[in-house]
């Protein structure tokens, strides 16, 4: 049991779980090794840290470990009957859904769109200046994600209002929202009525196709049409759900995924040498493929998600007594796995603190010596269904600024902001960038 540090009655190490939660975790961990427990608010919440920690947490069936009873939080923001609301048959055809909506192929096919929005996005900038890299990518890839997943219609007309509503939503998310996600605060309140205004935007559009006899190509289109083993379809409210989910995923990790990766290789001269020589290597106009075979950039992506994983903790509450090492825990524990830690695991990774893509690469790639040792997209039966976006989405954006910006980091490195529970960096994020007289490629 940890209980260095400020430890209150009841609230217990609330305070440095709300202030700090990594540099808790972090010293919880050297002081009590691979498995300790923390009590917040009069939850007890179970660290498991390290390869075979991680491979006990990522194995058990949902009978056993639940990710839907550890995510109940999330119900007021994606709905009733949306996923972490929804018993398992439900469950299941609602990934499915989502699977379908970002296969290898569907992904393949949104590069011209990401490319578009990208052209139109950098165009507005001047030859040259500093911006802050995490505003600008959390606005281009909400236009990205955005015209890939909802549409033309959103992406269009009613952009302003979506983003608007969307950020709403974003600013609903606290920490304090993990203990008490109905608790009548502002943000909250907010939330719940963005949510309804987002419902009636997906409501307008649905009706529109039908009418019109439009079939999209995006995620949108795949959720409307989708059945359940019942043959009923997907409610307007569902929909949005669906939607909210699918672009909080999508929205969040990536543009803080797509900023400390810039934010890390800028750093390293020779680095973008080798990132420009291979942007050569595939000549020509990018789509999927060529994408998808730039190995080093994709290294890049992988070490800023190992060592500034958006995601700074996943859960799952203890349904049936769990024994690991000898360790009892308990029913109804909330176990942690981080992705924070095990990315600077010395056991794991060597120079854990060290930015180093090559990594990621043969002959090295650490991130294959345990099952569990790498936890970027998570794992086991609950991996990530946005991988494949994710990477496709950030290594379009980085090749296009690449091929058409000379850019410098500015500054220290930012730290982390733990105010929100998707971490980015913290302000001022910002690079220098001038554009090339003419395009690398």
């Amino acid at each position: 049991m940890y209980s260095s540090g400020i430890q209150l009655p009841f609230l217990g190490a609330a305070v440095q779980f709300l202030t700090d939660p990594l540099k808790m975790a972090f010293r919880a961990e050297r002081e009590l090794g691979d498995i300790f427990t923390i009590v917040v608010f009069g939850k007890r919440m179970t660290f498991m840290s390290g390869p075979d920690a991680q491979d006990a947490f990522c194995k058990p069936s949902d009978d056993e470990l639940s990710q839907q009873e550890a995510y109940r939080f999330s119900v007021p923001l994606f709905g009733e009957g949306i996923v972490y609301d929804a018993d398992l048959p439900k469950r299941k055809a609602q990934f499915k859904m989502v699977t379908n909506s970002l296969h290898t192929t569907a992904v393949a096919n949104y590069v011209p769109f990401m490319l578009e929005e990208a052209d139109l996005f950098f165009s507005d900038w001047p030859k040259e200046g500093t911006i802050d890299i995490y505003k600008a990518f959390s606005d281009l890839i909400i236009r990205t994600a955005s015209r890939c997943l909802m549409g033309p219609e959103v992406r269009g007309e009613m952009f302003k209002e979506v983003s608007e509503l969307y950020a709403t939503l974003d600013k609903g998310c606290t920490p304090i929202s993990f203990f008490a996600p109905y608790l009548p605060i502002p943000q909250h309140l907010a939330r719940d009525k963005a949510r309804r205004r987002m419902c009636a935007v997906f409501q307008r559009i649905m009706d529109q196709r039908k009418a019109k006899g439009i079939v999209g190509n995006d995620a949108l289109q795949v959720f409307m049409d989708a059945q359940y083993a019942d043959g009923s379809k997907n409610t307007a409210s569902e929909v949005a759900g669906l939607m909210i989910c699918l672009l909080f995923a999508g929205q969040h990790t990536s543009s803080v995924t797509s900023s400390w990766t810039g934010l890390y290789m800028l750093r390293d001269a020779a680095l973008i040498k080798r990132l420009e020589a291979e942007q050569r290597a595939v000549s020509g106009p990018l789509d999927g493929a060529k994408i998808k075979s730039m190995s080093l950039l994709q290294a890049c992506v992988s070490e800023a998600l190992r060592l500034q994983p958006p995601l700074i903790f996943l859960m799952r509450k203890v349904l049936e007594e769990q024994t690991y090492k000898g360790i009892t825990i308990p029913k109804d524990d909330i176990v942690f796995l981080s992705p924070s830690l095990a990315g600077r695991r010395a056991d794991v990774f060597s120079n854990p603190n060290q930015y180093e893509p090559d990594r990621f690469l043969e002959p090295r790639s650490e991130h294959r010596k345990f099952t569990h040792g790498w936890l970027g997209f998570g794992g086991g039966r609950h991996r990530c269904l946005g991988e494949n976006f994710a990477y496709m989405q950030i290594m379009t954006i980085w090749s296009y600024l690449l091929r058409n910006f000379e850019l410098e980091a500015v500054g220290p490195l930012p730290q982390p902001n733990y105010e929100a529970l998707v971490v980015g960096p913290a302000p001022p994020a910002l690079i220098k960038y001038k554009r090339r007289s003419a395009p690398l490629i």
